[in-house]
């Protein structure tokens, strides 16, 4: 049966509109290109290559377009020159993924955060995604949509962070303090969190229903595998990814959420998944320097809980 995302997205987010957040904080903006691109993509009989001449207008979206095609991320043998020949070869659905996720961390990255370290942030960003498209291979949905969805689930963090950066600093003493997840600290101190905030400006910014699905439910945590809805579509592999161990550490334990699910589902293999992730990372060359592989960062956190230490 196929999902109404329209529906589930109205449903879930209510009358929250990012208005309620405050007005200090200057929430970013898609570059011209992207919105273009959005708006023109989403016409019935478009051609690639009028979506081709808007990308060839934004020298920074061209370049990042034909590094992830030529890269061996991209899956791809021949060797893209130009916009047209990329998004030919990769596809217009993934194309507008892609040009949308490298958009809009393009408009997180114009601003600067006092917390977030931002190539530490993208990078974790980027070993989310490998890591939610292979979860999304498993669980048999689509592996583009899920690799976006992890791609931007935290986007609008280096923002929030640096705008209220006092608040932030308080979820880290409070953190250090006593096991909190991140949005649990959000709703107590805003009223809101970060992925409800960014999942509003996403669909104001007209990006697909079920995209701003993956942003607005990631920190579902292992329980979203047994929804009878979104159990087996990328936002349930975008969830999965939000466990992984990051800079902020925003799932206090969810790290131990995958080492239980590894328990339950024998074809899951966190430590194989985790090398899989870095070798791909590797040889993605993406322009992205992986300085902490997933790996190491599991097994850092791995090596300090109670149940790493018997497994």
């Amino acid at each position: 049966m196929a999902i109404d995302w329209a529906c589930l997205l109205n449903k879930a987010m209510g009358e929250f509109a990012d208005a309620a957040m405050p007005p200090m904080v200057s929430l970013p903006v898609l570059p011209l290109a992207v919105t273009q691109f959005i708006e023109k993509s989403n016409h019935p009989n478009v051609e690639i290559n009028d979506l081709a001449r808007i990308i060839e207008a934004d020298f920074g979206l061209t370049l990042e377009l034909l590094k992830h095609v030529n890269s061996a991320q991209g899956g791809n043998r021949g060797r893209a020159s130009s916009a047209m020949q990329a998004m030919s070869m990769l596809g217009l659905r993934p194309s507008q993924d892609l040009l949308m996720a490298i958009g809009a961390r393009a408009a997180v990255q114009s601003k600067q955060s006092r917390l977030v370290n931002q190539c530490s942030f993208w990078t974790a960003a980027l070993q989310k995604a490998i890591f939610a498209r292979e979860m999304a291979g498993m669980l048999k949905a689509d592996p583009q949509m899920a690799f976006s969805g992890a791609l931007l689930q935290d986007y609008l963090l280096p923002v929030v962070t640096n705008e209220l950066y006092d608040d932030y600093i308080e979820f880290i003493k409070m953190r250090d303090l006593r096991p909190i997840d991140i949005c649990e600290f959000e709703r107590r101190m805003f009223g809101w969190d970060h992925a409800l905030a960014g999942a509003c400006l996403a669909h104001r910014w007209q990006l697909p229903d079920e995209l701003v699905c993956c942003m607005l439910f990631h920190h579902a945590g292992i329980e979203i595998l047994g929804d009878s809805i979104l159990g087996r579509t990328p936002v349930a592999a975008v969830a999965l990814s939000a466990l992984l161990p990051d800079q902020l550490r925003q799932c206090y334990q969810g790290l131990e959420q995958l080492l239980l699910l590894e328990q339950k589902w024998p074809a899951f293999n966190l430590r194989a998944i985790a090398e899989k992730v870095d070798a791909i990372q590797e040889e993605s060359g993406l322009g992205m320097r992986n300085d902490f592989p997933l790996s190491r960062r599991c097994k850092l956190v791995f090596n300090k809980s109670p149940i790493g230490a018997h497994t």
